[in-house]
């Protein structure tokens, strides 16, 4: 709607009125008979559209007009005898003004007095008379003109129905005063010229009274009914009530928070300036001051941080507390006070006492613990152990956190971990740029703050889970920490200034290293956990697990008992992964299921589980017993690792009489695994004669070479020699003897390379009661640092070349 069509009803009536009584306006009605209207108004009327709600008769209101057609309405009202004017609410507030725009019912009024004349706007004073319905625009451009019928309110005789109506109003409009005095002037201006024992201009009086939207207050307009008209008003008159108590309930909460804040204000300052009398308490910023002081003087800053901190702290003394710089400036004081410069814990390096106490915390892993002694024993000579970055690596649930927790402790140092899981931003590392609101430290100064001291031990858990984004790379960022020649002086990105953290023993854990950066691993010595066998896990359980299962559900010792026998069954049907995590699960879920059953049974003393009451527990097997299928030509078992330990691989092969030869795999393989035995297949092609086999048998038919499980992904070229073997034995029919295991890696030439993780693929073979195992001569080293306990009972044959595997398999 443009500015020049604009019109609108001012609705308080004395907004623009300054030298206008309304006492006047009512002498003024009475002299001039403007009562008797009827006799008054024309049939003909010139027409002003109204935004954004409609008049109602028997009120008094100045209008502010704009525009040359609301201007000529009122030039042609002022012309004519009556002074009489039309008001009409338009259609659609968007809309120009036009015929077409216009509702059929409006209000007839009579203009009293033009306030304020000029070439563009117009305010006059008008008194609304009656209602009229539009019966035809009149031809006329401007300004718009229309012949109206007038619908005259009856005298309606006051019965008691009307009359209850008449008090209802009255009533909410009394409560409406009440909430807001604002409603008791309009009220007294009505009183002077209607009276109340009038329902119809008593309802007109009360609509106009609302905040109601046009739409509402035209169809009030439009109800010539008044006994319907006075219904409609009675709803929004409730509804202005509503609104109204919420409104004031609004306010009465704000004025409240703010009388308590502002009291909450002044009783503060009363009470800061009664200490500042008394002396009990300095200015913030005095006390800041004086305790970055304290701070300083238990440190050994470095010079370029203590110059730095001498800056800022004549810097902050030149700052005015509110002002911004103030709150950066004491925060980076803060920091640079509270790190602990210089500060160190004494090293413990009694050899004894640290075999006590990993001893105490883990069962078996006794080549990690001489590892971890040794590192003690070189601190022992060299005076400290600055510098030492390990990297436990293994399967989940070997205990690699709590390994880091006990080398803490045996070294009498403080301990931090936090996990590198996931972590995709670069300043979780090296912090962010002080010019950043809300800048921190990286986790490294934030760990130093915690701890206390200069030389922690800091476990770094899930290195290998470390990620990569637009934000940075972590893995690059932690090469500057972790390595010895350049982390005395590391730069953080909010401390900008050198800290020592030469002297921190940094321990990494992960699961597998092959997603760890090759720089990052060249920095790190590697410690391999490889899991533990049954017998390991009996003993885990007995000294660790239930003890702490029992006080972790509230049961005293002796109240629940497993028999050996159901914890093997427990081990090797439950939990036959590398670590102690799913066992320890197991054992947790036996607890509970006990533990509800002292909670039913009072007189109920002790809980025994024996192998039969394990299923009753813990539902059926989750693992099946590893079935090795023998004396069945072209099977051949393998042994593989997984991220979770050792596991035997079953590898089958046949041969099918076709026109043309062929080779196919299957058992979702991955690219290295599909290479090795495309290998195999091409070396047994080779030397069919000297396995004794006719030279055209794989000419004349199609072989298929199968590994089982095949919804479990497999990739590595270990399995190399167990394929020929398994083709060798399918061509030859021969079968392999009992119980034999094996891993290698085979070339076209024949030689057997070495492979990795043979702890746990001498674990995986004791599982599954394999006897003979065939490893490559490589690995004969690897083979003797395995624990005597696990070599027990095997036969252990090292080979170089295929001809080798096939005397030994033969």
């Amino acid at each position: 709607m443009s500015d020049d069509k604009e019109s609108r009803i001012i609705e308080t009536e004395f907004d623009l009125v300054e030298d206008l009584d309304s006492s006047e306006f009512a002498q003024e009605i009475k002299e001039e008979g403007l009562i008797v209207a009827a006799d008054l108004l024309p049939t003909q009327l010139p027409i002003i559209p109204l935004r954004p709600r409609p008049s109602f008769p028997g009120l008094l209101i100045p209008l502010a007009l704009s525009g040359s057609l609301q201007m000529a309405a009122v030039q042609q009202a002022m012309e004519t005898g009556g002074q009489a004017i039309g008001l009409i609410m338009v259609k659609d507030m968007e809309e120009e003004d036009s015929t077409d725009n216009l509702c059929t019912i409006g209000v007839a009024a009579k203009i009293l007095k033009i306030l304020h004349s000029d070439q563009d706007s117009m305010h006059v004073m008008v008194n609304c008379l009656e209602r009229f319905t539009i019966l035809e625009m009149l031809p006329v451009e401007q300004p718009l003109m229309a012949r109206v019928r007038y619908n005259l309110t009856p005298e309606l005789s006051v019965n008691p129905e009307l009359k209850a109506y008449s008090m209802a109003i009255i009533s909410t409009l009394k409560e409406l005063v009440q909430i807001n005095p604002l409603y008791s002037e309009e009220i007294k201006l009505f009183l002077t010229r209607s009276s109340m024992n009038d329902p119809g201009r008593l309802a007109d009086f009360a609509a106009n009274l609302t905040s109601a939207d046009g739409e509402e207050l035209q169809s009030i307009l439009e109800s010539f009914d008044v006994r319907k008209r006075i219904d409609q008003v009675l709803v929004l008159l409730k509804k202005e009530l509503e609104v109204s108590r919420l409104q004031a309930k609004i306010s009465m909460q704000i004025e409240e928070k703010i009388s308590a804040q502002q009291r909450e204000f002044f009783l503060h300052e009363q009470l800061k300036a009664i200490k500042k009398e008394l002396g009990l308490e300095k200015e913030g910023k005095t006390s800041e001051l004086e305790k970055f002081q304290e701070r300083l003087e238990k440190l050994k800053l470095n010079d370029e941080a203590g110059n730095v901190v001498e800056d800022e702290m004549e810097k902050l003394q030149l700052l005015e507390p509110s002002s911004p710089e103030y709150t950066v400036s004491r925060n980076y004081l803060d920091w640079l006070t509270i790190l602990p410069w210089g500060l160190y814990s004494k090293d413990s390096y009694d050899l004894a006492r640290a075999r006590r106490i990993l001893d105490r915390d883990h069962y078996g892993l006794k080549d990690v613990k001489e590892r971890i002694l040794e590192f003690i024993a070189v601190g022992k000579m060299k005076g400290d152990i600055s510098g030492s970055i390990l990297c436990l690596v293994g399967p989940p649930g070997v205990g690699k956190t709590s390994v880091g927790h006990s080398i803490a402790n045996a070294l009498g140092r403080k301990f931090f971990r936090f996990s590198l899981g996931g972590m995709r931003d670069e300043a979780e590392i090296k912090g962010h740029r002080r010019t950043y609101i809300g800048a921190m430290p990286g986790k490294f100064i934030q760990a130093m703050k915690t701890v206390g001291t200069s030389n922690p031990l800091l476990m770094l858990d899930e290195i290998d889970k470390i990620g990569a984004s637009f934000q940075g790379d972590p893995a690059s960022a932690l090469l500057e920490v972790l390595d010895p020649e350049q982390n005395n002086s590391f730069r953080d990105h909010y401390l900008d200034v050198p800290f020592d953290l030469s002297n921190v023993m940094f321990i990494a854990t992960a699961n597998q290293l092959d997603t760890i950066p090759r720089p990052l691993l060249d920095r790190m010595e590697l410690i391999r956990l490889s899991g533990y066998i049954l017998e390991e896990k009996l003993e885990i359980a007995k000294r660790y697990l239930i003890p702490k299962a029992l006080k972790n559900h509230g049961l005293q010792r002796g109240q629940v008992v497993i028999h050996k026998a159901a914890l093997v069954q427990i081990i090797d049907g439950y939990a036959r992964e590398a670590g102690v995590r799913s066992l320890e699960n197991q054992i947790k879920k036996i607890m509970r299921r006990a533990a509800m059953a002292f909670a039913e049974e009072d007189t109920l003393k002790k809980v025994t589980i024996r192998k039969r009451d394990v299923e009753h527990y813990l539902d059926k097997p989750v693992f099946t017993a590893e079935e090795v299928f023998e004396g069945v030509p072209g099977v051949v078992t393998g042994l593989a690792w997984t991220s979770l330990g050792g596991t035997t691989l079953q590898i089958e092969a046949t041969a099918m009489l076709a026109k043309n030869k062929g080779f196919k795999q299957t058992g979702q393989l991955g690219s290295v695994m599909v290479e090795s035995s495309e290998i195999a297949y091409s070396f047994v092609m080779a030397h069919l004669v000297d396995f004794g086999v006719d030279s055209e048998f794989l000419d004349q038919h199609f072989v298929h070479l199968h590994v089982p499980a095949g919804a479990t992904p497999k990739d590595g070229p270990s399995a190399g020699i167990t394929m020929a073997t398994a083709l060798v034995s399918m061509t030859t029919g021969k079968t392999v003897r009992k119980k034999l295991g094996m891993t290698g890696e085979l070339t076209l030439t024949g030689r057997v390379l070495p492979i990795g993780g043979l702890k746990e693929k001498v674990i995986a073979a004791r599982r599954a009661g394999l006897a003979t195992l065939i490893f490559p001569e490589d690995n004969r080293k690897d083979f003797e640092e395995i624990p005597d306990y696990l070599k027990e009972g095997l036969t252990i044959h090292f080979v170089r070349t295929f001809n080798d595997v096939y005397n030994i398999a033969f």
